[in-house]
């Protein structure tokens, strides 16, 4: 089971293609500390009653930077023994206190980064930014093997027009910092749509991209790095960029993996937080959160979403996959 959990909507980057940039005039939420102890004592007992092992990601805005997470963190690994995992920005791993609570306490760490050098500082707005990660994520990488434990170091790679024919060069260029493993997903349109017709890829691009990955999967493997998404990720990258819809039948919602948002609604994915989510207050025990995918899958009888029309959730299309 994967808990994707969002517990911030504040960042300090000012990404031109994120709809929590700092420099949006916004309102900013952030989650409930005691509802998100409340539900991981939850997840705990879940764990226990049914072996299946729970990861719980957090997700932002830029989680690494909200105040109350490092003693949530601990409370979920050292108490209630669950896998955390988290995606970052990376501006808050120059710190050496905070390296050593990843090493400790985080089973994977996940670094967005777009490019190499400039043009990722001026998609991110963050100058010296590429740099900075390079040192901080070197850094991270060293004291893991020095300490013999910590995280499995990933990272995620946005793809845009003007980013795609940098992409291997960036890849060959993490596993010199110690990445491992490496996910990407193209620009999607929802966050900006002002930013998104002039930085998509194009259906040409897409087609480019699928014919090289196999190539670019067997050289990164030479580095020890493994390049994760399946033909199912290939097919949705494709079909986006050429404007076709892929719909999905059914997607098992809820069985594998739940998405929560910072308001604390449980739902199957981000693309149904709104109509589908359910309050966490409602799945107080071990049974009610095992009754959710009937309770998703009723939902979807009822209602069909218009996103399930064409599905843009990449867990369903494989993207975490070999």
């Amino acid at each position: 089971m994967v808990i994707v959990w969002r517990v911030t909507e504040s960042c300090n980057l000012s990404c031109a293609f994120c709809g929590y940039a700092r420099d949006l005039p916004r309102r900013r939420r952030n989650a409930d500390p005691q509802a998100i102890r409340n539900f991981g004592a939850l997840l705990a007992e879940y764990q226990r009653a049914t072996d299946d092992p729970v990861l719980v990601s957090w997700l932002g805005g830029e989680p690494l930077l909200w105040q109350p997470l490092k003693d949530l963190t601990r409370l979920f690994h050292s108490k209630y023994g669950l896998r955390v995992s988290t995606t970052t920005n990376g501006t808050s791993l120059g710190s050496a206190e905070m390296r050593a609570h990843l090493l400790e306490h985080y089973a994977e760490v996940t670094v967005s980064v777009d490019a190499v050098g400039s043009l990722h500082d001026d998609l991110r707005g963050w100058a010296g930014g590429f740099d900075r990660l390079e040192r901080y994520v070197t850094a991270l990488s060293r004291e893991k093997r020095l300490a013999n434990r910590g995280p499995k170091l990933k990272a995620n790679v946005v793809l845009m027009r003007e980013t795609l024919a940098g992409f291997e060069q960036l890849c060959i260029r993490l596993a010199a910092w110690g990445i491992e493993e490496i996910t990407y997903n193209q620009l999607g349109g929802n966050d900006r749509p002002e930013f998104y017709p002039a930085h998509r890829l194009t259906p040409e691009q897409a087609d480019w991209l699928v014919a090289e990955l196999p190539r670019l999967r067997e050289r990164l493997e030479g580095f020890g790095v493994r390049l994760r998404g399946t033909d199912a990720y290939a097919r949705r990258i494709q079909a986006t960029a050429c404007g076709a819809l892929l719909p999905i039948e059914n997607c098992h919602p809820g069985q594998t993996f739940l998405f929560i948002d910072e308001k604390g609604r449980v739902a199957p994915c981000s693309f149904s937080a709104l109509d589908y989510g359910i309050p966490m207050q409602e799945v107080s025990s071990v049974r009610a959160l095992r009754e959710l995918p009937l309770r998703f899958s009723d939902m979807r009888g009822q209602r069909r979403l218009l996103a399930c029309q064409d599905c843009h959730s990449t867990q369903v299309f494989e993207k975490f996959n070999a």
